[in-house]
């Protein structure tokens, strides 16, 4: 497997945390030790709604602050409104956490990983499913 710029979707990030050993969180793992990985203030908004208890939220915030954080400009929120008039128009309406990960992955060159088919009808996104 060679090393890719790789955005995990946060499904890839649960399994990671919950020690799944799915083809995802495996993935995941090789590209935390071998390529480049970011996250995405939606995915870790996504994260914390799920987590249990503090100790569950020390360790992942931790890990996360090993990756690069992208965060959404003005420029880049019009970009997703631009995507989502366009998937909208082929009868695609997306929820809006994807818009923004999609937005930033095609902003920073940036696979998908993910399990969620959504990703699937957005032009010129790169995805990886594990």
């Amino acid at each position: 497997m060679t090393p890719e710029r790789l955005l995990p979707d946060t499904c890839a990030w649960i399994d990671f945390f919950r020690g799944k050993p799915t083809p995802m969180a495996q993935a995941l793992e090789h590209e935390l030790l071998q390529g480049e990985v970011a996250t995405c203030g939606v995915i870790l908004y996504e994260l914390i709604q799920g987590i249990k208890s503090s100790n569950e939220e020390k360790l992942v915030l931790n890990a996360l602050q090993a990756v690069t954080h992208l965060e959404m400009s003005a420029e880049l929120w019009i970009k997703a409104g631009h995507l989502s008039a366009e998937l909208r128009k082929n009868g695609h309406t997306l929820p809006l956490s994807d818009l923004v990960i999609a937005t930033l992955a095609l902003e920073h060159e940036l696979s998908v990983l993910t399990i969620d088919g959504h990703f699937d009808a957005i032009p010129g996104l790169t995805v990886t499913r594990g």
